[in-house]
């Protein structure tokens, strides 16, 4: 535990501790709905509120009843598995895309790299329903929307922007003279790059990933403009099942995103430290 200075004095004490119980009760007021979700889940009835049973910790107020409908229902299954096959897909895409962007980017003799680069994070600061529209009209002239390719594409472009992020904030740390000596020995640009650029960047480009994946799955505007029928994802099916058919099968399944985003969580900061380790060791 860190020690506070000897100077302190009463006032002192008062702001340092009062920021921390600020802090917390910030947390917790972010925090609690997000929470109150898992218990929910477990309801027997087919409510969105504690029961009585609940609130007196019976187990018979319990059931798994809700996690066990979504497998039993053939769009609840399909919308898992749209998801993530989207979701992969657009952030490989996605990865690819905005790493190459990024170190091209970084290259000092890039020209007008802060108009490019504004430009290539744009899908961030455009409200996102001017941009689900124009994708829909464009993709109309190609036969794009209601398919998997176009709602991919979509995906991926929302995805490139946090990917150029965090690469281009891991290259800021690399050494380029590491690139220009194994040119220099004979290696090819590209096997250079391969060899020495991607394992030092590699946290980065995981991470830029990660978030693309994290955006595609959780979005909906696109989905609404572009998907058809065969393409519904867990958001839109969501959506939908606030609007026609409520029932706590929705708040399993935001239980169990709640998990994926815990997991997902965990992984950034393992390479985030992964990525420290790496320049403290090289650099």
């Amino acid at each position: 535990m860190q020690k506070l200075p000897a100077y302190f004095n009463v006032w002192h004490y008062l702001g340092h501790y009062g920021l921390r119980v600020v802090a917390f009760l910030v947390l917790v007021f972010l925090m609690l709905p997000i929470l109150i979700i898992i218990p929910l889940s477990f309801n027997v009835e087919p409510y969105f509120s504690f029961t009585e049973g609940m609130l007196a910790l019976d187990p018979e107020a319990y059931s798994l009843r809700w996690y066990r409908e979504i497998f039993n229902d053939a769009r609840w299954t399909l919308a898992i598995r749209n998801s993530f096959t989207i979701g992969v897909a657009a952030a490989l895409l996605a990865t690819v895309l905005g790493t190459i962007a990024a170190v091209g980017l970084a290259s000092p003799v890039m020209p007008f790299k802060r108009l490019i680069t504004a430009l290539l994070i744009s899908p961030m600061i455009v409200p996102l329903i001017i941009i689900a529209a124009g994708m829909f009209f464009f993709y109309t002239r190609f036969n794009l929307v209601a398919s998997y390719t176009g709602l991919i594409i979509a995906h991926a472009a929302l995805g490139v922007p946090f990917v150029i992020i965090t690469v281009t904030a891991t290259l800021a740390g690399f050494d380029r003279s590491l690139y220009n000596a194994a040119v220099g020995m004979g290696a090819s640009p590209i096997r250079a790059f391969w060899d020495i650029t991607v394992p030092l960047i590699r946290p980065g480009v995981i991470s830029g990933g990660l978030f693309a994946f994290v955006t595609s799955f959780d979005e909906v505007v696109l989905v609404l403009f572009l998907a058809g029928p065969e393409q519904r994802t867990i958001p839109r099916q969501m959506f939908s099942g606030l609007r026609e058919q409520i029932n706590p099968t929705i708040l399993a399944v935001a239980t169990m995103l709640i998990l994926i985003s815990i997991a997902l969580l965990v992984t950034l900061e393992l390479l985030r430290r992964r990525s420290q380790r790496i320049r403290g060791e090289r650099f």
